[in-house]
């Protein structure tokens, strides 16, 4: 960190530690909030810990309260997994949570702990809404606040326990500025302008149905080695591919550490028959050799018997299943959005998402009531943009 004065966090992982962390907390209306996750070590990837800064003092109902003196807490939710009155804490309609990049956060506290937070500012989406060059938190904490981080603890193991002081340094300071951060970001959203539009987009991020968000499901397809391999092969490198899987789901780790995807595709091209031949395939150690052997020659045969997978539907980009008059609308909304975002000193998508524009472009909205149907459009976005949108797509 920083050279500024740090206190050390406090590390909540039994009931004593949560029941004070809990005092402290029904006091304050605004959190910082952050997760990390085992996702590079675990087929089922898991919420290891929670990151949650609070002012020290109820310093945040203050006119100008000190964004850096605060408390930091990592809750340990391998070991302390009640956290029910946390979650009735982040829920409360006049607490305010501070995240950034709060989309896969807020996804993840739904999905394992039933969290739904009412109110969020986001650092990122702000950051983007202002223009900022650099949205990152590592790059935003450098250049705002002269912190560091550990780029090594971004492949660490977050589920391995007892956290190391690396890991504990790093997690803290994925919360620890975030009250100073949104200090910073709120007077210049104010200066800007852009405050209302900002609140908009984080109304947004909250309404958002995160249930509904399932992972894609998973298959051969997905590699895109499996494009180099001759479709007569792709029978064994389906057997071989489901062979890894099922040995990925036994041991609870990712894919890639039973065996790379080039490794897999060079097996079904190679196709080898004896452990000797297993061997001498590049990336294949002798320990895999050892451990998979067997296991690997005969998914080989088995894959040699079973009929070659279904090829993918071809994917088509939406816009190509338009009819004229449609894409003609889709192509002006397009065309105003990089103007728009152009004048504006942002990315487009900041403006509106090609998903919004199509749906805009489909259902042909006339008012800009009919603007507030999309969920990708809020008051804010009905008002501003409305009416060049609604020219638009009365042409």
């Amino acid at each position: 960190m920083s050279g500024d004065s740090v206190r050390k966090p406090v590390l909540v992982d039994n009931e004593t530690a949560f029941r004070r962390m809990m005092g402290v907390l029904e006091k304050r209306r605004r959190f910082a909030v952050d997760t990390e996750s085992d996702s590079l070590f675990s087929y089922y990837p898991k919420v290891c810990l929670l990151q949650i800064t609070v002012p020290a003092s109820g310093g945040e109902d203050s006119e100008q309260p000190d964004e850096m003196d605060v408390l930091d807490y990592l809750v340990d939710t391998l070991r302390y997994q009640a956290l029910e009155p946390l979650g009735r804490q982040l829920a409360r309609p006049e607490a305010e949570v501070i995240m950034h990049a709060a989309e896969n956060d807020l996804l993840l506290l739904e999905r394992e702990f039933g969290f739904s937070i009412a109110n969020v500012f986001d650092t990122q989406l702000a950051a983007r809404i202002l223009g900022w060059q650099h949205a990152g938190l590592a790059a935003i904490l450098e250049e705002c606040f002269g912190a560091v981080s550990d780029k090594r603890m971004q492949r660490t193991n977050w589920s391995k326990r007892p956290l190391t002081p690396e890991q504990i340094a790093y997690a803290q300071m994925d919360t620890h500025y975030l009250f100073a951060l949104r200090r910073k970001l709120a007077a210049e959203l104010k200066a800007a302008d852009r405050w209302e539009e900002a609140q908009d987009a984080f109304a947004l991020l909250v309404q958002t149905d995160y249930s509904e968000k399932e992972p894609p499901e998973r298959n051969i397809w997905q590699m895109k080695e499996t494009r180099s391999v001759p479709r007569k092969n792709t029978g064994v490198l389906e057997a071989l591919w489901e062979w890894r899987e099922a040995e990925a789901q036994r041991r609870n780790v990712p894919p890639f550490k039973v065996l790379r995807n080039r490794v897999l595709t060079q097996l079904a091209e190679s196709q080898p028959a004896t452990e000797g031949e297993l061997a001498r395939t590049p990336g294949l150690g002798a320990g895999d050799v050892r451990r998979y052997g067997a296991q690997l020659l005969a998914a080989i045969a088995e894959g040699r018997k079973r009929p070659l997978p279904e090829l993918p539907a071809p994917t088509l980009r939406p816009e190509q299943m338009l009819d004229r008059k449609v894409l003609n609308r889709y192509d002006a909304l397009r065309k105003w959005r990089t103007r728009t975002a152009e004048a504006r000193n942002v990315a487009p998508e900041i403006v509106l998402a090609n998903g919004a524009l199509l749906e805009i472009a489909k259902r042909r909205p006339r008012t800009q009531a009919d603007l507030l149907d999309f969920r990708e459009i809020g008051p804010w976005k009905a008002k501003t943009y409305g009416p060049a949108i609604l020219e638009i797509v009365a042409k």
